[in-house]
């Protein structure tokens, strides 16, 4: 069975899996609308077109500076706009950073990444990143970080240490946008993944679901990113996990199905792409984690905290690995 994805003669296409910065609202919304069984398997065939459907890459998260942000995003306790209860923290030393990366690397995870709550990286601070970043490199890891806004100074200095990945979500569609955001502009978000793609790195970028958007912000979202003029490297979609004191700590959490439909569209639409089961791991059954995978995620963090949010335990993760037949990516 083959499943048209446009209104467009499928013949047009050469191969309906292959990369395509040229989606619609429309054909997404269409792809996203498919009965539930004819979506799952077009991604699972594209899926299968590019990776090793039972292999995920291993990823471990590490906040190295906590609270105090400027930012006012509705969704994060690390805002200093909220009475979420974090207290801010300084940058953590580099010598504390390495070591948790070694037990990442030992415990199985091919990926390091690091997030700082910040507007953007300071000069003060930047010769403690670089340090970081080289650091984890030794180790034999890929490198990815999350702070803030980057300029393109910021960018290149962030490159030639040596950084595989900067993580830069845009978080919902720029029709929604500033329902979650006023401190920063949905247009500054592409500022900064045009400056890290412009510096050779790659991009790590996706989104949040279950913030009271609707099914056509998702895949609105989901369009912006495949229409860039390269598809990020890596795509986290994360479900909400509501925290006290935000704005959003009474939101009505997505229905599963919807959540999986999206992690599907994500696959089909950026067909090379990680796709990563990010944040909300916790509160997803083991069944909706199978229909994830199955639909594409790749991609997970382990590890028992995601910054300052809960993470499932390393050994519910290898429980499940096991029970569904899946292997980490080796390193």
């Amino acid at each position: 069975m083959q499943v048209a994805l446009s209104a467009k003669p499928l013949e047009q296409h050469d191969d309906v899996s292959a990369p395509r910065h040229d989606w619609t609202r429309e054909e997404a919304q269409r792809l996203y609308d498919l009965p539930f069984n004819d979506l799952l398997f077009e991604a699972q065939t594209v899926h299968r077109r590019y990776f090793d459907p039972n292999k995920v890459q291993k990823s471990r998260l590490l906040s190295i500076k906590t609270g105090g942000c400027p930012e006012d995003c509705g969704y994060c306790s690390q805002s200093a706009s909220y009475p979420s209860g974090l207290k801010a923290s300084k940058l953590m030393e580099v010598e504390r950073v390495l070591n948790e990366a070694k037990k990442a690397r030992d415990a199985g995870a091919s990926r390091y990444c690091m997030g700082a709550a910040w507007r953007s990286p300071k000069a003060r601070d930047m010769e403690s990143v670089v340090a970081m970043i080289q650091g984890v490199k030794a180790l034999g890891m890929e490198t990815c970080m999350t702070l803030g806004m980057l300029s393109g100074d910021d960018a290149v200095r962030l490159k030639e240490a040596g950084l595989d990945y900067y993580n830069h979500n845009i978080d919902t569609s720029e029709r929604y946008y500033q329902e979650i955001i006023t401190t920063r502009s949905f247009e500054e978000r592409l500022e900064t993944l045009t400056n890290v793609r412009e510096a050779g790195m790659k991009v790590c970028c996706g989104g949040i679901l279950g913030m009271g958007e609707d099914s056509m912000d998702r895949t609105d979202m989901l369009v912006t990113l495949a229409n860039l003029p390269q598809h990020p490297e890596s795509v986290p979609i994360n479900m909400l996990i509501p925290i006290e004191g935000t704005p959003l700590a009474k939101s009505e959490p997505i229905d599963p199905i919807e959540f999986v439909r999206s992690i599907a569209v994500a696959r089909i639409m950026m067909p090379k792409s990680m796709v990563r089961l990010s944040a909300g791991r916790t509160e997803m059954s083991d069944e909706t984690q199978a229909l994830c995978f199955f639909a594409g995620a790749n991609s997970i963090f382990v590890g028992d905290t995601l910054l300052t949010a809960g993470n499932p335990e390393e050994d519910k993760d290898a429980v499940l690995f096991g029970r569904l037949g899946l292997k980490p990516m080796e390193l």
